[in-house]
This record gives C-alpha cells, structure tokens and sequence, in this order.
C-alpha cells in the first residue's frame, strides 16, 4: 500500500505556494512606493485557495487584483506604504504558519512509517 501525498499533505502546499506568489507581489508593492503611475497588486487568498481545491493541479498562476487606495496619490500611484507594511507581515506570519502545519504532518507520516 503506497502513500499518497496529495491526500497526507492536504492543502498546505498550494497553501505555501500562494503565500510566497502573494509575499512576491506585496514585496513588489514595497519596492515600488515611490514610482510614479505604480498599481499596486494582491492576490485574494481565499479565492485562489478555493479555485485550487477545486482543480486537480495548480499549474496556473493565481489572478491579480489591483487594490484600490484609501487615498490616491497625485502621480498615479497607489501604494499606501503601512498598508503594504501590514498585509507583508500577516502574509509572512501565515506562511510561516503554513510551514509548521508542513512539517507537522511530516513528522506524522515519518512517525507512521516507523511504527510509532
């Protein structure tokens, strides 16, 4: 009897792999505070992560929304600097939350594979 992996790791690696496209974008917004006509990019977590239980495979990269500023800036760009700041870290601590559910069923599986 083989283990699956799909089944073992459920939901934590599409989960890992959004978290680190979303910290992309967010550290992209960061990067770019200060240029002229920027628009700020997000992903929606939730979505993404529905739209990838409902597919076999998470070959297709996860869609892209502009966010809409609280206060548009005079040349184009809407970066809000502490909101970036703030999305960046909750991003940062999910994920670091998702590698502990990782490796939490690692040490499950490796548990079961020596009988303990």
């Amino acid at each position: 009897m083989g283990i699956s992996f799909d089944k073992a790791l459920s939901v934590h690696p599409a989960a890992i792999q959004l978290r680190l496209a979303r910290a992309e974008l967010l550290s992209a917004n960061l990067a770019n505070v200060d240029t002229p006509n920027f628009k700020a990019k997000d992903i929606d977590f939730a979505s993404e992560m529905q739209r990838s239980l409902n597919k076999t495979s998470m070959s297709s990269a996860p869609e892209q929304k502009y966010r809409v500023p609280y206060h548009p800036a005079t040349d184009g760009n809407t970066v809000a600097l502490n909101v970036e700041q703030a999305e960046f870290s909750k991003n940062s601590l999910d994920y670091q939350t998702s590698l502990q559910f990782l490796n939490a069923k690692f040490v499950g599986m490796k548990q079961a594979i020596e009988g303990k």
